[in-house]
């Protein structure tokens, strides 16, 4: 785009605010904001209290010129003509001293009390987030202007001293002297009251004048003596809920407000709230959107990155660029600036896991999903996500940003503006939600991107948005709001944040050298689009301050990034002039926003026609709207196509439903789902629907069987039930056993990777500690192996609520007479049901299942009888290479009574040979021993085994069984043979973690003479350490009744592909 296009683009911005901003002044002002059809002011519903749309935004103190005045400030430093009066500076001055005169100096004098007001003492019920974003948020954003710490090009501050008042001097002789950085602590502190609450979450709700006298369980309506006055007890209940991006999203403000006040008061509400939001997030990391402010407890279970949730993601990174070199104010209960950027990256995280769809879906886009599990609950999108881009653009997340920002411009295109809510399964707008308010949040993000890659195909996207806003939403007294994109009925509010960011994101886009575009300090734009800094001077002063250690919820790290720097923007494709219009699945968003399906216009017919010779800011061309329903924007040149320009294949994922025959009846078993915190458990297949889906995996990733390196299956449904990404499904192993090999679609098959040991252990006088073992993260020989105590292994980690699920279907099953698959059932699943920590058989009674009244449910304490053993579970790592031997053909461990005495495991002699690298063991140990336990390190694991005699096998319980490697902390790195394993993913195998490690025994077996050894010995391999090592010498200790045996692992196939989420038990 050439240079006289773009500043005829930044003309025609300029003539759109200020189209709405003398209206607003004409028709409208002091009012809060102007309605553009009927060319009047629109004001607080006083009649209708409830009419939250909007109370909760107009406070009655002229937010419209408030939101306005950082508009002003950054349109003057581009004046259009640099000979004549900068009319925007004049314009920001009067808007100033216009303040100034309605509602005071801010001062507890005589000059505080405005012709409106003295201050903000109004008796008006708003919301807190609302007035901190546009009220608090734009006097500061003013103010930093006027004193130079925000620059305005041509603008210097010149401190005076007129009529015995000293500050900057202005044309016109007023004199300012931080009359609005006062009226900022005058509002904020108008809303303190609503942070007293338990949880450190504010209300949703304040009066300005009142507090908040309509909550009743307020610490300020109890106390007797320093309280507010009473509630009405005959009042409607006040809502109490909040959103996460309300509470969350105050801190710029308030910080900015505490380091120009020195009042820290403000930065400690807004710290504490953030971090009351975020310790709430859910496992999977993440937040939902309405949070109740009394109990702390989540309102409602959908989540996502838009409305209601979406500042929260903004101000954790931007929280952190402010405060930046900055010392923590207050004390250890508030954040630091390296914990916001802990929390962003967190956040992001959990985003990209389960919120984020990427191509496979078509185009990368965000879904709506449940705030536990990550599991889909709507497909819709809505116009405040747009703002998402732009933010990961901040962040550095250059790529994602790119490919997820095409989706809005393609539906911009589609339809002349951004619907409140649009569906991408159906490619319609949702739930009627089909408005379009002025929102900046694509225009915000576009500006972001053009910041960040330069490229040009984003100019055309500005283009595109102001043509459309030019031609959609002009009246003769401003612009109003859309209220069907579809038919372009106008509805009669202009908000204030369409002058506030909209018109100046679209100015900042067109202006190439804006200081703010070039300026190389840590300020940013809040989410009104007001920028905000902390001084140089108040960073200097503040240097000497002692620093205070980051929010305990969250720890500040001491390297988040290391290397932190800039992405660098994509590669421009050779003959093309962008790099985003050349890419290979442009196409693909097209398709996914169903642009195909856009009406081209062929008339001129708008309302602004007759009015287009006397206003600069029309013309002709503006009232049509082209589609060449390819290429997007409208406003793209042709010679942005590249030539010979290719798309890439739609992508699509293998889905289908394997569904499960019902019972003759035809009913399903009211046991056949059971939810636990960590998925489903199964009961029955009766008539059972899993839908499953084809996802694909790393192709560099070694940890992934070879054979699966390609794509796995995942169950992302049973029957209506939705799953989150990482759920699994937990199948017991009776009801595996009913399914052969002869099914294509559901192939049962044993795990040749992992096993479990178990280990029956006479229980300790004293309890014995828990055991701490570290988890290296490499993938080489240091690497340590899984264990029972690996919160990794699905089945070693499973959370004790699945044993309540048992209990519960025990009490069903023993309604229905099944007690004898109950029995089965708890038999197969006591083993796994440990972290690390010893699972006794005392939890569950499993020595008479089938009776009428004894059905498994634990005894109180003092009647439960302390159990002689006790059973531990390993994840033990298979070897590989030539020397590896198959395990001995045992049946599943028996289970372990409460009374019992004696093991039931098969394997009871147990020897222990250290290292055995220099010495052999003698001919009597494999005759006598079930287990020999070997130390890893020392040698290689084909010599260990090397100085083992000829074993006696084939007599049952009689003989050398297995060989157990422990490995040791102080062996990791010791060089020899150790490689990691074609096992799952940590966050989607049954198997193992990425790091889990596999014994490679390089050469066939051999015997000490050296001859091959004729019957090979089986071998696995354990971590832990000593403290390992100590469970296995009780378990070894003769008389004590202690035993091992090897229970095997099954997974299930479909199509040949493994089934990741599927757990047998």
């Amino acid at each position: 785009m050439t240079d006289e296009a773009r500043e005829s683009l930044r003309q025609e911005t300029r003539d759109i605010f200020y189209h709405g901003f003398n209206n607003y002044m004409t028709h409208a002002f002091p009012e809060d904001e102007l309605r553009p059809i009927a060319c009047a002011p629109l004001t607080r519903d006083r009649e209708n209290p409830a009419h939250i749309e909007l109370n909760d935004v107009l406070g009655n103190y002229s937010l419209t010129l408030i939101d306005s005045l950082s508009t002003l400030a950054i349109l003057a430093s581009s004046p259009p003509n640099q000979k004549k009066k900068n009319r925007a500076l004049g314009d920001f001055q009067n808007g100033i001293e216009a303040l100034v005169g309605l509602y005071g100096d801010g001062s507890n004098g005589t000059l505080g009390q405005g012709t409106r007001a003295r201050g903000f003492d109004m008796d008006s019920k708003v919301q807190v987030f609302e007035t901190v974003i546009r009220g608090v948020g734009g006097l500061l954003s003013a103010h930093l202007f006027a004193v130079g710490d925000l620059p305005i090009t041509g603008y210097t501050p010149k401190e005076g001293k007129k009529a015995g008042k000293s500050g900057i001097l202005w044309p016109g002789g007023f004199v300012y002297d931080g009359q609005l950085l006062r009226l900022a602590l005058d509002l904020a502190e108008r809303l303190l009251p609503a942070f007293h609450t338990p949880t450190g979450l504010p209300y949703p709700r304040v009066n300005l004048r009142h507090g908040v006298p309509f909550y009743s369980n307020s610490p300020l309506n109890k106390d007797p003596e320093r309280g507010q006055c009473t509630t009405d007890p005959s009042a409607p209940r006040e809502i109490t809920e909040t959103c996460s991006a309300g509470a969350g999203s105050l801190v710029l403000e308030f910080t900015t407000l505490s380091w120009l006040s020195g009042d820290d008061r403000f930065e400690k509400a807004a710290k504490v709230a953030f971090a009351s939001v975020w310790e709430r997030r859910s496992s999977v990391g993440l937040i939902g959107s309405g949070v109740d402010a009394e109990s702390g407890h989540w309102v409602g279970s959908y989540t996502g990155i838009g409305a209601g949730i979406d500042s929260f993601f903004e101000y954790a990174f931007k929280s952190h660029v402010l405060l930046s070199n900055l010392p923590d104010i207050g004390d250890s209960e508030t954040f630091a600036s390296n914990a916001f950027l802990g929390t962003w990256q967190d956040a992001h995280a959990g985003i990209k896991r389960h919120v984020y769809r990427d191509s496979a879906s078509q185009h990368p886009h965000y879904a709506q999903v449940d705030l536990y599990t990550g599991a889909t609950r709507a497909l819709w999108i809505d116009s405040l996500s747009a703002y998402y881009p732009g933010l990961l653009t901040f962040a550095g997340e250059l790529d994602e940003a790119i490919e997820t920002h095409l989706l809005y411009a393609a539906l911009w295109t589609r339809y002349s503006a951004l619907p409140e809510r649009w569906s991408t399964g159906t490619g319609a707008i949702e739930s009627g939600l089909r408005w379009w308010g002025g929102r900046p949040e694509f225009i915000e993000s576009t500006w972001y991107l053009y910041r960040a890659t330069k490229d040009p195909w984003l100019l055309h996207v500005g283009e595109m948005t102001l043509k459309d806003i030019k031609r959609r939403c002009w009246t003769k007294c401003g612009w109003a709001g859309i209220q069907d994109v579809r038919t372009g009925e106008l509805s009669d509010r202009m908000e204030s944040f369409f002058l506030g960011e909209t018109a100046k994101y679209l100015y900042l886009l067109f202006d190439e050298v804006h200081p703010l575009n070039h300026l190389d300090a840590p300020f940013v734009f809040t989410t009104e689009g007001h920028p905000l800094i902390i001084p140089k001077r108040v960073r200097r002063a503040a240097s000497s301050q002692p620093s205070y250690v980051s929010h305990p919820l969250q720890s500040a790290p001491e390297a988040p990034f290391p290397n932190p720097q800039c992405p660098v923007p994509p590669s421009a494709v050779p003959f093309s002039i962008s790099a985003t219009a050349a890419r290979p699945d442009f196409f693909h968003a097209a398709a996914l926003a169903r642009i195909h399906l856009m009406p081209t216009l062929k008339t001129k017919d708008t309302p602004l026609a007759e009015y287009n010779a006397d206003h600069p800011s029309l013309s002709q061309s503006d009232s049509l709207s082209p589609s060449n329903f390819t290429y997007y924007p409208w406003t793209l040149p042709p010679q942005f196509i590249p030539p010979g320009g290719m798309s890439a294949k739609l992508p699509s994922s293998l889905t289908f439903d394997l569904a499960f025959p019902s019972s003759a009846d035809g009913m399903v078993s009211l046991n056949a789902l059971q939810r636990t915190s960590d998925g489903l458990l199964l009961g029955s297949m009766n008539g059972l629907r899993l839908g499953m889906i084809k996802e694909p995996t790393t192709e560099s990733d070694s940890s992934i069987p070879v054979g699966d390196r390609t794509s796995l299956f995942r169950i992302y449904s049973v029957s209506n039930v939705q799953l989150g990404r990482d759920e699994k499904v937990f199948m017991p192993r009776t009801l595996a056993s009913e399914y052969e090999q002869g099914d294509p679609y559901f192939t049962r098959t044993r795990n040749i990777h992992v096993v479990d040991l178990i280990i029956d252990v006479p229980r300790l006088p004293l309890p014995v500690p828990e055991r701490k073992e570290e988890i290296p993260q490499n993938a080489d020989d240091t690497a340590e192996p899984a264990s029972a105590a690996e919160v990794s292994d699905p089945i070693a980690s499973l959370n004790i609520s699945i044993r309540e699920a048992i209990l519960s279907r025990a009490r069903s099953s023993e309604n229905q007479g099944d007690g004898s698959f109950l029995k089965s059932l708890l038999q197969s699943i006591q083993n796994v049901l440990s972290e690390g920590a010893e699972f006794t058989t005392g939890d569950i009674d499993l020595t008479n299942l089938d009776g009428a009244n004894n059905i498994g449910i634990p005894l109180s304490k003092d009647q439960e009888p302390q159990p002689h053993l006790t059973r531990h579970s390993f994840a033990a790592a298979l070897p590989t290479g030539p020397g590896a031997a198959p395990l001995p053909d045992e049946e599943d461990p028996a289970a372990l009574m409460q009374t019992a005495k004696i093991s039931p495991l098969p394997w009871k002699k147990i020897f222990f040979a250290g290292t055995l690298c220099e010495q052999r063991l003698d001919f009597s140990v494999p005759r006598e021993y079930n287990v020999i336990v070997i130390e890893r390190g020392g040698c290689s694991f084909s010599e260990k085994l090397k100085n083992i005699p000829a074993a006696v096998t084939g007599l049952r319980g009689k003989g050398l069984k297995l060989v157990v490697i422990v490995d040791m902390p102080e062996n990791k790195g010791d060089g020899h043979e150790a490689k990691t394993p074609d096992v799952g993913n940590k966050s989607e195998s049954e198997d193992t973690p990425t790091h889990f490690v596999h014994p490679h025994l390089d050469v066939p077996q051999m015997l000490p003479g050296g001859i091959p050894r004729p019957v090979p010995i089986p071998m696995v391999m354990i971590s832990g350490g000593e403290e390992t090592m100590n469970l296995l010498r009780r378990a070894a200790d003769d008389g004590k009744g202690g035993g091992i045996a090897v229970k095997r692992r099954w997974v299930f196939l479909s199509q040949g592909v493994r089934i990741q989420n599927l757990i047998v038990l």
